[in-house]
């Protein structure tokens, strides 16, 4: 996301890198105002910093000379209309680099937003792909060039992804097993909950919310049923709704809506939901690697997500840069993910824990490809087999490996 970042601020008066704690966003935006952006650093997890910023915004800023990177915006919510007043005067671009772990512009505190001044970067947890030390491709760029990774000796079974998906991307979680990753886990949740949850809702039910993420854990990568949500945890449907939405401004839910040509459709279609991270869904279900190969119950759902995790990172720093759906038509046919670019071109992606295919699992896949015609660019099955192989006019089998390859 690096050069993405530079690139925005070379033509936007303000930068905002988005996403969970603990994902790098500081780390990632100190390097940026070190080298290639030089700007003065301050973190509004310091409690001086944020004192001030929250009882004098227009006094805080007018501090600094020069650009300004500011660590953990939402901790100051008062900082958003002072750096719009700011920019309005001097329209500069590169004025202002802001992280933030929660999304500060869903939240009503702010009433008004940087509309037109403002680009926003959403930052994951490391894919699999940025742990390799050459520099791994990109699968999503890939499809959309009709040109899958060519494996040939990836190894096979569940053995192929779960220690990967157990372990995630947060990178403090990757340097612990065991008892001690889940202990991270808990820790984690319990201070994002405390810290970034209250900076966008005045909202003190942590107990809930963790109720709600665990329920949702279990319809991971599966359609998102409100009512049945509501039912299961005995709320009112539309409190559940709100509260979503607000596992989703901290990050650690993603909807993704029903793909359909008509685009009202999408927008009234049920969505999907998938918790964030692979490693903390694991955490959540209560499983380690052993059980998420053992427990069939479990590893569809786990590999699912980690899937469609890994092809939101890949896509969020393609050159395609494409929205993300899924689809499923009126006989119940389903394509777990489909992704479509600015010019219509469309990619499917169907997910399963099986080494050998059959006609049947790119059957609906091969409906897409023939109702969509030439704008239908290819349809891959992302499975656990050993090989990349042709199933037929643009349909392709590639071994899960293909997302780091």
């Amino acid at each position: 996301m690096r050069p993405l970042v530079v690139e925005a601020l070379r033509d936007t008066r303000v930068v905002m890198v988005m996403g969970a704690r603990q994902v790098g966003k500081s780390t990632l935006c100190q390097a940026i105002a070190a080298e290639e952006h030089p700007a003065t650093s301050v973190s509004l997890d310091d409690r001086g910093a944020r004192q001030t910023a929250q009882a004098d915004p227009a006094g805080f800023l007018a501090g600094f000379d020069g650009p300004v990177l500011i660590d953990e915006v939402q901790r100051a919510p008062e900082l958003i209309l002072a750096i719009k007043q700011v920019v309005d005067r001097e329209q500069r671009p590169g004025q202002f680099l802001l992280t933030g772990s929660a999304n500060i512009l869903s939240s009503r505190k702010v009433h008004e937003t940087l509309a037109g001044r403002i680009e926003l970067t959403r930052l994951w947890p490391f894919a699999q792909a940025e742990l390799k030390d050459d520099g791994a491709g990109n699968l999503v760029d890939a499809l959309f060039a009709t040109s899958p990774p060519r494996i040939v000796s990836a190894p096979i079974g569940r053995g192929a992804f779960v220690s990967r998906a157990a372990a995630g991307g947060y990178p403090e979680a990757r340097l612990r097993i065991g008892r001690r990753r889940d202990r991270w886990f808990s820790s984690y949740l319990a201070t994002t909950f405390e810290r970034d949850l209250h900076a966008i809702a005045d909202l003190h039910k942590e107990h809930e919310m963790l109720r709600l993420l665990s329920v949702l854990a279990t319809r991971s990568s599966n359609l998102l049923r409100y009512a049945n949500v509501a039912d299961s945890l005995e709320l009112d449907e539309k409190t559940v709704k709100s509260y979503i939405g607000l596992l989703e401004a901290i990050f650690l839910v993603r909807t993704v809506p029903a793909w359909r040509p008509g685009f009202l459709a999408r927008v009234l279609h049920t969505p999907k939901i998938y918790i964030t991270d692979s490693g903390l869904l694991a955490h959540l279900l209560g499983a380690n690697e052993q059980r998420l190969a053992a427990d069939d119950r479990l590893t569809g759902i786990v590999l699912e997500t980690f899937v469609a995790m890994e092809l939101m990172k890949h896509a969020s720093w393609s050159d395609v840069d494409p929205q993300i759906y899924h689809f499923r038509d009126r006989h119940g046919g389903e394509v777990d993910l489909v992704l479509e670019d600015r010019s219509g071109r469309v990619v499917g992606v169907e997910v399963k824990a099986k080494v050998s295919l059959s006609q049947n699992d790119t059957k609906t896949l091969a409906k897409l490809r023939d109702a969509l015609g030439p704008q239908f660019v290819a349809g891959a099955v992302i499975h656990t087999g050993e090989q990349t192989l042709p199933l037929g006019d643009r349909l392709w089998a590639v071994p899960v490996s293909g997302l780091w390859a």
